[in-house]
């Protein structure tokens, strides 16, 4: 396993935890600010594991496909995530 996909799996662990502590939250009635804190902070977890994966992606895949001179597909494949993150 690279780099990349070990602190994305790191970070999505971190992220379970966290949101099982969240429903317990829930649960439990806590104070609703504080809920969304914690959301929040599991949000943030989970773009940086999606940032490790596209990183290394490109770094691999997209890299490759371009020497090898076809990496329109992977660009493309690149630019409708990222549509989908910025909406």
């Amino acid at each position: 396993m690279n780099e990349g996909r070990k602190k994305a799996l790191s970070l999505l662990k971190t992220s379970k935890g966290q949101v099982e502590g969240i429903i317990k939250m829930i649960e439990e009635e806590r104070y609703c600010v504080d809920i969304s804190k914690q959301i929040l902070s599991v949000i943030g977890l989970l773009k940086k594991a999606n940032l490790n994966i596209l990183d290394q992606h490109i770094k691999s895949c997209v890299k490759d496909a371009i020497l090898e001179g076809h990496g329109d597909e992977k660009i493309e494949e690149i630019i409708n995530v990222i549509d989908k993150y910025i909406k």
